[in-house]
């Protein structure tokens, strides 16, 4: 995988964040969701790179071979802005003041908090699959909540953590021959740490908690995601909303298009994905 990029891990204070680099021209973050790794990429990364762009795709904080902090009991260490706080010093790190940004599933909301704190830092924001936070919880139906019942069982203390690492592989389910072996042995690697697994829950804590807590403060100042968003939605993944018009209210310059995939379209459909972010991104 990735062959011809560089990797490293960064020391930026309260967190260690492996990363992956390669490719020359405008630099593109990929941030991936929950539960891969920056390996998730690795059919993307390079069609990205060879249209002419510098692609960067760290592990989330607590995520991979990323770590934090200690948890605490409000779980800020684990927000979006912390995690948002790491892309910046990365970036800081490897010499780019200004960068594309994308983010699927979990990542989205990190690029999301990342956009709205440091619009001047992004040049163009893609988010996949995703909606706030706090827009998901307003319009709470039963069927989102029977769908989408993890959220509100990791948000549980312990238990979570006693149920997954009991046995991380059949909890998850993963198929390496749709990830790609070496995909595969990353992620797998990954959710067999209890301390991965714990952090990665701690993501959703704090989701539901300090995140939810910045969004609506966003939404009531009336802050607004300033770079251009573009909006991609696979097509197996059901939101229950009516995603354009959620995104709507919160950027003023949105696109939505839809990627023929089930939820992991960077290992399903990974050459439409990227000519969906490069021809964005170059617009």
């Amino acid at each position: 995988m990735f062959e011809g990029f560089e990797e490293d891990t960064f020391d930026l204070g309260d967190s260690r964040v492996f990363a992956r680099w390669g490719g020359s021209g405008p630099p593109v973050v990929l941030l991936h969701g929950h539960p891969r790794t920056s390996s998730t990429w690795h059919r993307v990364a390079p069609l990205v790179v060879d249209a002419g762009f510098t692609v960067v795709c760290p592990d989330l904080r607590g995520y991979g071979r990323s770590s934090g902090p200690a948890t605490t009991a409000d779980h800020a260490p684990y927000s979006k802005r912390a995690m948002a706080g790491d892309i910046l010093g990365l970036m800081d790190r490897l010499g780019h003041e200004r960068f594309h940004l994308v983010g699927h599933d979990r990542g989205s909301y990190v690029a999301l908090r990342l956009a709205l704190d440091s619009p001047s830092r992004v040049e163009r924001l893609v988010l996949m699959d995703c909606i706030p936070i706090s827009e998901h919880l307003e319009n709470l139906t039963p069927e989102f909540a029977t769908e989408w019942f993890h959220w509100f069982f990791f948000a549980q203390s312990h238990v979570p953590e006693r149920v997954i690492t009991a046995d991380p592989e059949a909890w998850y389910g993963a198929d390496p021959n749709s990830m790609g072996a070496e995909n595969h042995a990353e992620w797998l690697n990954a959710v067999r740490n209890p301390a991965t697994v714990h952090a990665m829950l701690e993501d959703y804590r704090a989701g539901l908690t300090v995140d939810r807590a910045d969004e609506l403060r966003d939404r009531s100042s009336g802050r607004r995601v300033e770079p251009p968003l573009l909006v991609l939605q696979a097509s197996e993944e059901n939101l229950h909303a009516d995603v354009a018009k959620v995104w709507g209210r919160w950027a003023t310059d949105v696109r939505h298009a839809v990627i023929e995939s089930g939820h992991h379209s960077a290992e399903e459909a990974p050459e439409p994905l990227s000519r969906a972010i490069v021809e964005f991104l170059r617009a």
